[in-house]
């Protein structure tokens, strides 16, 4: 498996970080990470790369890793930073697949990136909508991360400036106690093989290694106006969650397939917000080739 990473100087002065990995000769698909996260999530992708030829394209959002953050940033402002590693790679059209905290990023590019041909939503949030009960289901640590957002303030800046060095200090023995509530059992599974944590206390080591504005920037961007109507996206969208997610509930995935018109639901039974991607790798594979070939 190939994988390459750098650091661009964006027209704005920014830094963006950005990998790839897979099959240059396939088809693009630019790669979310969830929240929080970095680059090296894409690797959790290599299970995909078993059943398809695929060339992954990521970022580090602003914020996050090497990338510098762009203060005040919406889920709208992600497509020029995706545009801007694609154009670098040299890659035309694209399809946008986003998992957790990424899937409303893959929806901007569908909604706003003519050369997004589709978006596929992994246990992705939806929008804190009117009517909708936005942490219903969701695990007591992100009811209380979310209320704490939602306010803004000290408060939720001393929980973060809590939560960082925990972040850094994680270990692959010690990051799913960390977890605590927000993995359920069949997640804590899909954390038991060794290199599965070592991976994600790598993502996270990178993600906060220089400050914690890019969990921060993604909370506040998910809570309000995303820059952008759902509804309005007119590409193809699919949409997985399964029904054992304690971090992004099932409610989330359901208020998509209601609201993009052109969605597909993909429904899991019995997954959770990290076994999916494996327990469907096949599948998952499958709907990105067809988004690709559209």
């Amino acid at each position: 498996m190939d994988f390459s990473d750098e650091v661009l100087t964006l027209d704005d002065g920014r830094r963006l970080e950005i990998a790839a990995m897979g099959d240059p000769a396939a088809p693009t698909v630019f790669y979310h990470h969830g929240t929080p996260g970095a680059t090296s999530l894409v690797r959790e992708n290599a299970v995909l790369l078993e059943h398809a030829d695929l060339f992954f394209v990521t970022v580090s959002r602003a914020g996050y890793g090497a990338s510098d953050r762009l203060a005040g940033r919406r889920v709208a402002d992600c497509v020029a930073d995706a545009r801007a590693a694609l154009d670098h790679l040299g890659r035309g059209d694209y399809v946008a697949y986003g998992h957790s905290g990424g899937g409303p990023h893959a929806l901007a590019c569908a909604a706003l990136d003519e050369r997004c041909t589709g978006a596929l939503s992994l246990a992705g949030v939806a929008p804190y909508a009117e009517g909708f009960d936005w942490t219903a289901g969701m695990a007591e640590e992100n009811v209380e991360e979310f209320r704490l957002a939602l306010e803004g303030g000290e408060a939720y800046l001393a929980m973060l400036e809590a939560a960082r060095p925990l972040f850094l200090e994680a270990t692959p023995d010690t990051v799913v106690d960390l977890l605590g509530g927000l993995l359920p059992p069949v997640d804590r599974a899909a954390l038991a093989p060794l290199e599965a944590r070592e991976l994600f206390v790598e993502s996270l080591a990178q993600g906060f290694a220089e400050g914690y504005w890019g969990f921060h920037d993604d909370d506040r961007a998910f809570l309000t106006d995303w820059g952008f109507d759902p509804s309005a996206i007119d590409a193809p969208v699919a949409v997985w969650f399964g029904d054992a997610d304690t971090m992004v509930p099932p409610s989330h995935g359901e208020w998509l397939v209601e609201h993009v018109a052109r969605a597909t639901r993909r429904f899991a039974p019995g997954e959770g917000h990290l076994s999916i991607l494996a327990a469907r790798a096949a599948d998952l594979a499958a709907d990105l080739v067809a988004l690709a070939r559209r």
